[in-house]
């Protein structure tokens, strides 16, 4: 028997009362506003999908009729029927697409339409009413409801008896509000990068004094634009500002506002913006929004840029009192210096901190601030070169670096050691390369000669012009920039054998240094060429001719760096321009390849002795490698 005491205790409960008269409320309206529906004539088809409406260009031929209704409204509607259906399809937009489709789609394609009279939208009174189709979804509500309440409330009882609580709408788009006191972190923990340091000092000063700043007559809000390589630690920077103001942080990604609906984006924007002028002070970080800086106006669909244009709007000066607390800072990977960016979104930012890649010295105090907040037990600091490591680890960024030491604790509790320099090395490697295996090749010994051969081939042309200099194994050994070889498969990259090298943190290259790069890469094609002929060159080479390929249309269309005329040629559209081009391209390919052909026959006695080691070792260190070159010969001496 149950027991009714206890039921009605229940009834006491407000979560219980609640729940019970939300679900009577819709049975009652379901009741009252339910009626079985009956099918028109002419049923009509809602959508705001404006994708209907380009596809009446392929679809013309099977057009009825095309009408717009309400074409000085907010929202004006496309009503048409194709001729082999009953359905009536009614297009909602906004204003501004209409524009844009209507020159874009109907004019530009030729297809006729016409106003709707009043006389036919009187006799379908279904194309405006949006409350009807409200009211029509509310009665399938109420019917849905009333049959299934029993059920209904099981449900929720369950809910309530495991006390989860319902999803939070939030603010929409991805984002979340963040009290300060909640940002963790400050603006040390930026290690190095002393003069990003000084422009977040600056702004954080402007902000703070801006009565100061109104007195110059200067009262916009500092919007902020952050650029650079990802991982370098643009996101945390807006946090850190956020804490040190003590202002709530509103934190959305720019894909996350892409709805997929017409204003989608738009809509969410505004949302937000209300959001942040509700919270009065505070920061509205949009992160990977580089989308939103291409310059608009670039395809067919225009209507693409209306989230582009509602952030424009938003961020043009203050109009008001109203969000003038409001500070917008928007993350991009890119910046105008290597990306065509709108001209008009880069006008509204006051303030660019430009983020960089941290070099040699950054490298190694941030590796020492991620090793020391690990237990002392932990690392092997007597075995540890940290400017080794940093040597090696150019051109990675402050996260990269971040997971090349959480790479090595996972090393070093595997193999149940300390973190050393070999076990910093092997994570740099895991991290940047991935997993190797010998397995995949091991019973394949033709395949792993022809890799081994391919791997020396660029390991000698990337020494090739030290050895030329004159210069002993130990001189080149120190100026090589040579790793390791290896023959091991590598899943990640799709490769059956490598040279690993470490980067320099020069930026700026010459032709020459260009040209080298090139006859590197060239090696290991020129070494199989070298050993097993014109005809016995492999597929192995394919990644090394893609690099070459695009390396030398930089050197030579782009950069003109063998023409006096110092041009662009990528930019000229004339007729004669690609062949010229092209015949440029494939000379200065035919003439490194050439050089390099005959380079590599100077060691082609080297290669067939080391290839030997290299086989039945795998693997091949730097240290390895010149002993080995030691003991076979001296390096060739060219007069100079």
């Amino acid at each position: 028997m149950p027991s009714f005491s206890k039921l009605y205790d229940s009834f006491k409960n407000g979560y219980v009362v609640a729940v019970l008269s939300v679900l009577l409320a819709f049975i009652a309206v379901g009741a009252v506003v339910y009626k079985p529906l009956t099918t028109q004539s002419n049923p009509v088809v809602q959508s705001q999908d404006i994708s209907e409406i380009t596809k009446l260009v392929a679809n013309r031929h099977k057009l009825e009729y095309l009408l717009l209704a309400q074409p000085l409204s907010d929202f004006p509607r496309y009503v048409f029927k194709y001729k082999d259906a009953d359905e009536i399809h009614v297009v909602k937009v906004p204003s501004t697409s209409h524009t844009n489709l209507e020159r874009e789609v109907l004019l530009k394609n030729a297809i006729p339409y016409a106003i709707a009279k009043d006389e036919f939208l009187n006799a379908n009174r279904a194309i405006l009413e949006d409350e009807e189709a409200q009211r029509s979804a509310l009665a399938e509500a109420g019917s849905f409801l009333a049959r299934n309440a029993i059920g209904i409330a099981l449900l929720v009882f369950l809910f309530i008896g495991l006390r989860k609580g319902m999803p939070s709408l939030g603010l929409g788009s991805g984002a979340s509000v963040i009290k300060p006191e909640n940002l963790k972190g400050s603006m040390d923990d930026l290690v190095g990068m002393e003069d990003i340091k000084r422009e977040v000092a600056h702004l954080e000063e402007m902000i703070i004094n801006r009565d100061l700043y109104r007195s110059h007559n200067i009262d916009k809000p500092f919007n902020v634009m952050l650029t650079g390589p990802a991982g370098t630690g643009k996101t945390k920077l807006a946090g850190y500002l956020a804490k040190k103001l003590d202002i709530p942080l509103i934190q959305a990604s720019g894909s996350g506002l892409e709805s997929g609906f017409v204003g989608g984006g738009s809509k969410a924007l505004n949302a937000l913006y209300k959001k942040a002028v509700a919270q009065g002070r505070c920061i509205i970080f949009l992160d990977e929004a580089q989308s939103l800086f291409m310059p608009r106006g670039r395809g067919d669909k225009k209507w693409d840029d209306d989230t582009a244009n509602t952030l424009l709007g938003l961020l043009d000066g203050v109009k008001s009192e109203e969000g003038s607390g409001v500070i917008w800072v928007v993350a991009s990977n890119f910046d105008d210096a290597n990306s065509q960016m709108d001209e008009a979104m880069l006008r509204r930012f006051a303030v660019k901190i430009n983020f960089r890649l941290p070099n040699k010295s950054e490298r190694r105090e941030l590796l020492n601030v991620f090793l020391s907040r690990k237990d002392v037990e932990c690392i092997d600091w007597s075995n540890l070169n940290l400017d080794y490591v940093a040597e090696i680890t150019a051109n990675l960024s402050p996260a990269l670096l971040e997971t090349v030491v959480d790479r090595a604790s996972m090393i070093a509790i595997q193999e149940k050691s300390l973190i050393d320099t070999d076990v910093l090395f092997r994570a740099f490697e895991r991290a940047s390369i991935g997993l190797t295996d010998r397995a995949t090749t091991a019973e394949k010994n033709k395949e792993r000669e022809r890799v081994a051969l391919h791997e020396l081939g660029h390991f000698f042309m990337q020494i090739d012009p030290y050895i030329r200099e004159g210069l002993s194994w130990d001189e080149v050994k120190a100026k090589s920039n040579l790793l390791k070889i290896s023959t091991e498969s590598v899943s990640k990259i799709g490769a059956l054998g490598y040279v690993l090298s470490s980067a320099s943190d020069v930026s700026l290259r010459t032709l020459e240094e260009l040209e080298q790069d090139v006859v590197q890469l060239y090696g290991g094609v020129a070494a199989e060429e070298l050993f097993y002929g014109a005809r016995g060159i492999s597929t192995g080479s394919q990644n090394d001719i893609q690099k070459v390929t695009s390396m030398l249309d930089l050197m030579v269309n782009r950069l003109s760096m063998y023409s006096r005329s110092k041009l662009d040629y990528s930019q000229l559209k004339g007729e004669a321009s690609p062949d010229e081009a092209l015949r440029q391209v494939e000379a200065k390919a035919d003439e490194l390849y050439t050089r390099t052909l005959e380079a590599m026959k100077d060691y082609k006695d080297l290669i067939s002795a080391l290839t030997g080691t290299l086989l039945e070792r795998y693997v091949l260190s730097k240290d390895e490698v010149f002993e080995l070159l030691a003991e076979l010969t001296e390096p060739p001496r060219k007069a100079a």
